[in-house]
């Protein structure tokens, strides 16, 4: 195994806490979770309802994996957490499907939590195959 690479991206939103944006290693890539932070003003309130906040960490993911030269086709696995689970589920589901193709869609673990960073609805991690 070759030493981990600790991606922190100039672009991407700022992190709330001690962390890297991404590890890399050996091809493999591990992305931290995002919330729905603006990446341009992190004071900014995070958006109203699951379905906007479920968009913009989308895009923040998204913002993450260009910084690596990587897409949501290269996603293999995704953890989506969210606080009100029953409430959101299918909301958050119905804007998340849109980022992947049908016949591409990661596995994906979702879980209900009693909390998310800054008061968040959902947060959501990737884990990402670099193409050979």
């Amino acid at each position: 195994m070759s030493a981990p690479i600790f991606h922190l991206l100039a672009g991407a939103p700022a992190p709330v806490a001690p962390y890297s944006h991404a590890v890399e290693v050996d091809g493999w890539v591990l992305v931290t979770g995002q919330l729905a932070t603006d990446p341009d003003d992190d004071s900014t309130p995070l958006p109203e309802g699951v379905e906007a906040q479920t968009v913009k960490t989308m895009e923040n993911l998204k913002r993450v994996l260009a910084g690596l030269g990587l897409g949501f086709e290269h996603v293999v696995q995704a953890r989506v957490f969210i606080a009100e689970f029953e409430r959101d589920y299918a909301a958050m589901n119905a804007v998340y499907a849109t980022y992947f193709a049908e016949d591409r869609r990661p596995a994906r673990t979702c879980i209900g939590v009693t909390g998310l960073a800054r008061g968040a609805l959902v947060e959501i991690d990737v884990v990402v195959r670099r193409p050979d």
